[in-house]
């Protein structure tokens, strides 16, 4: 590692000068990270943690090394960009150590295993007879184990889910080991398969234990059957931080709220052009019921997409690559899915959410009722053109580089951001398609609201999907699986805020700089994708040629609470 990092630095002080160099750094950084990655199977290892701290603090070392004067512009932003990456990276790998250390001694009897796994990794010959006398010892290890913790259960449901984690990580890891040698090494498979297979029956059974293993005082199901792990102020606040986001969880709800409250009025607007009044909730249930026949999903969908980019291109929004327009294609999404996906998801391929046979009667009607032509009307372009599969064309061809700093306040808030600028210039034309795009902005609101609420634990998933259904109007199975997703689905816990937030942050900048005629709309929109996806207020640096100094801290207020 010390010969890796010290050529990093030699190479870097010779070529510095040249901002193309910092981009190979970051290259290298991404590669390196994801080779310890694969060379580190058990991720939940003391091992696992060490390993990382060191690669952190490494390239920490090479950029404090590098002679930041003398870099080129673009090259400053790329070396803070890298800078805050690696204390993000570094910052929530140490609290998941931290969470690790909690629990590790559930296997403090298995350092035999580690060395096996470790072993597996450069193939070296094992001794087989040992290693079936590890696999008896380390089964008869287990049913002490559990008797000691059965008599101090953890204090907290969290604790006892990262301990099953702890287990899983290296049974997994085990299983991969096991199999190179079985059969290939027939000495090792003679000595070694009845005993292997004891000692994975009971770490199953192990890892089954400590999940239940935590005192009745820690709540961990309101009733929803969703069941997350809220992050806490703190982390919230150290997340934003690293997100470039000048702002507290309440001061975003604050915003929130006044962008509900732009919302109700235009709801309000549209409803009582449909002749209901201030009664939206009922117009709203009036759109619902616009849903197309089984089997027309699909040319809806295309018809929507390609109206979508004529818009765009009538109006000389944004440059379209013709091979862009030609490879997006749709997929349908299967029933198990839509339980944690129920709208559209897309990319180079839309991925269609809409009954199938198999589903309920009751899943199937509220499915087509949250996937009509007007709610899709913003879904639609949201996902392919001009949002998520331009952005990834994009992104693949230029400064490819800086996608090690994805942030989903550059992703979603660009296809947010879209909905909103579409949404100025008429796209939507009937008031039933105003009232399917403002049920959407309602809920990127609603988003901001309940998932900061439940991190600062204020909210409970039930509570959180009464919200939505109460106050945006969603039927409650896909509120339930917005919630689920939001929750359980491995996605970061500011993902939903970056919806709206980011949206906001790209309309703050187009005002700033093409409302102002600094900069012509088109460009505008070119330049952003051509920048690749970085924080935003980086992309403002770049475009308004802000000067970036090491350890740039955010402090651009793109809205006011």
């Amino acid at each position: 590692m010390k010969l890796r990092l010290l050529s990093l630095f030699l190479f870097f002080m010779v070529t510095a000068g040249h901002g193309q160099n910092v981009a190979e750094l970051i290259q290298q950084f991404s590669e390196d990270k994801y080779a310890l990655y694969r060379k580190y199977p058990v991720q939940e290892s003391k091992a696992y943690y060490t390993r990382f701290n060191l690669f952190y603090e490494g390239y920490r070392n090479v950029l404090k090394n590098l002679p930041y004067e003398s870099l080129t512009a673009e090259a400053k932003v790329d070396y803070v960009l890298l800078q805050n990456q690696i204390e993000k990276e570094a910052y929530f790998h140490s609290l998941d150590e931290q969470k690790f250390d909690e629990v590790s001694s559930v296997l403090k009897f298995a350092t035999p295993l580690y060395a096996f796994v470790e072993q597996r990794a450069t193939g070296k010959t094992v001794n087989s007879p040992q290693t079936a006398q590890d696999f008896e010892d380390m089964t008869k290890a287990i049913a002490k184990a559990k008797e000691t913790f059965a008599k101090a259960p953890f204090n907290s449901w969290q604790k006892a889910d990262k301990a099953k984690l702890v287990v899983k990580s290296l049974q997994s890891a085990l299983h991969e080991s096991f199999d190179f040698y079985k059969g290939y090494d027939p000495q090792f498979t003679w000595w070694t398969v009845k005993p292997f297979h004891k000692l994975d029956s009971s770490l199953t059974a192990y890892a089954s234990f400590l999940k239940d293993n935590y005192q009745n005082t820690s709540v961990k199901d309101d009733g929803s059957g969703i069941i997350g792990k809220p992050i806490g102020k703190s982390a919230l606040l150290k997340s934003l931080e690293l997100e470039f986001i000048p702002y507290s969880p309440e001061e975003l709800i604050a915003i929130a709220q006044q962008q509900f409250a732009w919302c109700d009025a235009e709801m309000l607007k549209a409803s009582q052009e449909m002749g209901f009044g201030n009664d939206w909730k009922a117009a709203l249930e009036k759109v619902k019921g616009s849903y197309v026949a089984p089997g027309e999903q699909p040319a809806m969908v295309f018809g929507l997409a390609t109206e979508a980019i004529r818009f765009l291109e009538t109006n000389d929004l944004v440059t379209i690559p013709p091979l862009a327009k030609e490879t997006w294609r749709m997929g349908m999404m299967s029933p198990a899915a839509q339980k944690i996906n129920p709208f559209f998801l897309g990319g180079e391929e839309i991925l269609i959410s809409y009954p199938t046979n198999t589903m309920e009667h009751g899943e199937k009607l509220m499915s087509m009722r949250g996937n009509n032509p007007h709610f899709s009307r913003a879904t639609v372009q949201h996902e392919l053109i001009p949002g998520h599969h331009l952005q990834q064309y994009m992104q693949s061809r230029y400064k490819p580089y800086r996608s090690a700093f994805y942030t989903p306040f550059w992703t979603e808030g660009w296809a947010l951001y879209w909905e909103m600028n579409l949404w100025d210039k008429g796209f939507a034309k009937s008031p039933e398609d105003r009232i399917g795009m403002l049920f959407w902005r309602m809920h990127r609101c609603a988003r901001i609201i309940f998932s900061l609420s439940y991190h600062l634990e204020k909210m409970t998933p039930q509570q959180c999907i009464d919200f939505l259904v109460s106050r945006v109007g969603h039927e409650y199975a896909n509120a339930e699986a917005e919630v689920r997703r939001s929750f359980t689905a491995g996605y970061d816990p500011l993902y939903q805020v970056s919806y709206m937030i980011g949206g906001l942050q790209l309309y703050a900048l187009r005002k700033e700089l093409v409302a102002s005629g600094k900069m012509k709309e088109k460009d505008f929109h070119d330049r952003i994708l051509k920048e690749n996806g970085i924080p935003i207020e980086f992309v403002r640096a770049i475009l308004i040629g802000e000067k970036l100094s090491p350890g740039y801290k955010s402090r651009w207020k793109f809205a006011q609470p």
